[in-house]
């Protein structure tokens, strides 16, 4: 009985989780929508309306404006669209690619922590725990692993596709993946070292790097390391200027290029799926998640109301950074592909390994420090 209620409140609670990150996905589309229409100097999505707006004197046409009700319109057009498999491709691969990689994105929300809420335990102290569904010690090795699988869902579709332009973006996907992945990987190492150090607190579990930062940031300790991380994070999830698996100005759309209606709805999403996580990864690894801010306490109180607070922190955090990537897709061209490869294996690579290096030396000469 107790394990079938656990079961109950976990399945609800990764419910909650995933509709929350698929309308945040939904408005992400939004905002994209709006702020380039602000840096081109346009206005935007503001005509599709929902009836119930309507009756809503002041508040009504303010949503309007911003465009509240164009998500539902632009999910409802997706599903309601004809939805047309072209006779030469390998069909169930060609189902199974957009699948494969919304769920890599899905999945990655399992081991992230995203706030905290306050136990009183047997001796009358309270106790803090982290608001995540799954609390692994190995949590960033388990985001990066199956970060790393969303790549397959494009290898996948341009394969599968039997056509010219999606088989080259598939190819420029993997290629992208494995040069970044590796100096991602790097750079990450001198985080295990701070978040182990002294040795109390598991390296890789997110909860334990969250707590290690309610002094002081890895932002300010390690940037070099932050900005190599974010670098890598636009190359993973394909954003401008590293988005050579579309490339729309010489393979026409990429991997995608054979996908219509809800199919390609499911790329979509899971484009922005990968770039809400990313946010929330570098929030965690180096903006000290929902700690407050370097050095000054949390002033959010020890209950339920500390909680909601703790949410809304973290949040505002990873919305900075999505308007972040939003503000860079528009403001810098895409880069050729032999400049994304040599960013990637001759200047990202040897400066991972040399600002690894130089925390090993630190470390070593400071072991208290």
């Amino acid at each position: 009985m107790e394990f079938l209620k656990y079961l109950i409140l976990h399945g609800i609670f990764a419910l909650v989780v995933v509709v929350a990150l698929m309308s945040m996905c939904a408005y992400a589309v939004l905002a994209e929508r709006k702020i380039s229409s602000w840096i081109q100097n346009r206005v935007g999505p503001n005509r599709t309306q929902l009836p119930f707006l309507a009756y809503i004197p002041v508040v009504g046409v303010m949503l309007q404006r911003i465009g509240f009700s164009q998500p539902a319109a632009d999910g409802l057009k997706f599903l309601f669209k004809e939805d047309v498999t072209p006779g030469h491709v390998k069909k169930f691969y060609y189902v199974l690619a957009p699948v494969l990689s919304l769920i890599a994105a899905l999945l990655t929300c399992t081991v992230l922590p995203f706030g905290s809420y306050w136990v009183t335990d047997a001796n009358n102290k309270l106790v803090e725990y982290p608001i995540v569904l799954a609390n692994l010690d190995i949590g960033l090795l388990f985001i990066l692993a199956i970060s790393s699988l969303g790549v397959y869902g494009l290898v996948l579709a341009g394969w599968a596709s039997n056509s010219k332009y999606p088989f080259l973006g598939g190819i420029r996907a993997s290629a992208q993946l494995i040069s970044y992945e590796l100096a991602m990987g790097v750079a990450l190492l001198p985080v295990f070292l701070w978040s182990s150090h002294p040795g109390e607190v598991s390296a890789l579990n997110l909860y334990d790097i969250v707590q290690s930062q309610q002094g002081l940031w890895l932002l300010i300790w390690q940037p070099v390391t932050a900005l190599i991380f974010l670098v890598c994070i636009f190359a993973e999830t394909n954003r401008l200027p590293f988005d050579m698996a579309e490339s729309e100005t010489d393979l026409v759309g990429g991997f995608h290029t054979e996908y219509g209606s809800f199919k390609f709805g499911f790329f979509f999403i899971a484009e922005y799926a990968h770039m809400i996580v990313g946010s929330a990864v570098f929030v965690v690894l180096f903006l000290g998640g929902w700690n407050f801010l370097p050095y000054i306490p949390a002033p959010w109180p020890h209950n339920w109301v500390g909680s909601i607070l703790t949410i809304a922190w973290f949040l505002a955090k990873v919305f900075f950074f999505v308007f972040f990537f939003i503000w860079i897709r528009w403001t810098l061209p895409r880069f050729r592909y032999d400049q994304v490869m040599k960013l990637g294996w001759n200047v990202l690579l040897p400066l991972a390994v040399a600002n690894f290096v130089a925390y090993l030396v630190f470390f070593a000469l400071f072991p208290n420090a």
